[in-house]
């Protein structure tokens, strides 16, 4: 049993998803914690960490980010406030007249247990960003960005297709390959 603190419902889908897969079950506790100012590596860490300790059982966190390249990695670390103040009609207007569109979504899970140090696992998925919203699925950034192999963006595609290449399941899968061999 794997508990994934987070307060995102739609993490909570894609994190079941890509673990029944794997035949590992998964808790879930919306347990807030302060998120420091820092790397997604360091967000991911430090919540681990808080959370294990607070809960006394292992935990995963995880922080993720849209990074665009013309815009030197805005949003990054700054997604989720991004989102929630500009939307992503904002970010096409910062992309307005931008000729490089590539982008990349990284996720980082932390992972802690309370008697140890955090450790962390990195997915990233690459793409471009869309020149309008397309598609009602997913959430947050997911209708700006687009992925050549599909011909879609993130909110044209099913939770399913998604999971298949996200850099959420990468991150994800990297944690369940070690942790299958770890515990």
């Amino acid at each position: 049993m794997v508990t994934f603190i987070t307060g995102n419902k739609h993490k909570v889908i894609e994190a079941e998803d890509i673990f029944k897969n794997f035949d590992i079950n998964l808790d879930h506790i919306n347990l807030g914690y302060p998120e420091i100012q820092g790397t997604l590596e360091e967000v991911a860490l430090y919540g681990a960490k808080y959370a294990s300790r607070k809960l006394n059982k292992s935990v995963i966190v995880e922080d993720a980010g849209l990074f665009i390249n013309s815009l030197k990695g805005f949003p990054g670390v700054y997604s989720s406030y991004v989102q929630e103040t500009i939307s992503n009609q904002g970010i096409l207007k910062l992309m307005n007249n931008v000729s490089d569109r590539n982008a990349e979504f990284r996720s980082v899970i932390g992972f802690c247990t309370p008697n140890s140090e955090p450790k962390t696992f990195l997915g990233k998925v690459k793409g471009e960003i869309a020149f309008e919203e397309k598609g009602k699925l997913g959430f947050a950034f997911d209708p700006l960005f687009y992925v050549k192999e599909f011909d879609k963006t993130f909110g044209e595609l099913s939770t399913k297709e998604k999971n298949q290449f996200s850099h959420r399941r990468n991150s994800l899968e990297q944690f369940i390959n070690w942790y299958s061999t770890e515990y």
